[in-house]
């Protein structure tokens, strides 16, 4: 299999699974808070912030790596006007990313009592606003020149 195409799965699968990820965790975190069973939540806000999250920033780092590489073997020039925005798009997720981080940490040291709702309103915020990004990257990386 030639290298840039192996490279495009690999992007793609990446940017996939991330997006997926995202996805899965916003769900599994927002229904366990609806339950109201503090000890599951506390659980699932463990294993997401010391597990899940180091591993979807981790394939979220690779995306930009892929990419530009994916955009120097195509050939494309990096002034391009959809990869400089998906590149500003990309500067602003981590931010975004490193504020989720901290309303999960501020989420799980409450501990068993009872949390203020503006905090998992902030944090569904700010997985929205990731995820809409995320989305906004993809549909960027489609429209680009063949």
């Amino acid at each position: 299999m030639e290298h840039y195409t192996l490279l495009n799965i690999v992007h793609a699968a990446l940017a996939i699974l991330l997006t997926l990820g995202l996805i899965a965790h916003v769900a599994m975190l927002w229904k366990a808070w609806r339950r109201a069973d503090p000890a599951v939540l506390q659980q699932k806000l463990r294993r997401t912030r010391l597990m899940s999250l180091p591993l979807l920033a981790a394939l979220g780092l690779l995306l930009p790596v892929t990419g530009w590489w994916l955009a120097h073997l195509a050939g494309f020039p990096l002034g391009q006007l959809w990869l400089l925005a998906s590149s500003i798009l990309f500067l602003i997720l981590v931010p975004l990313t490193l504020l989720l981080g901290g309303r999960l940490r501020a989420w799980q040291a409450a501990g068993d009592a009872p949390v203020p709702a503006k905090l998992p309103r902030f944090a569904l915020v700010y997985a929205g606003l990731i995820l809409l990004i995320l989305l906004a990257i993809m549909g960027l990386m489609g429209a680009k020149p063949a």
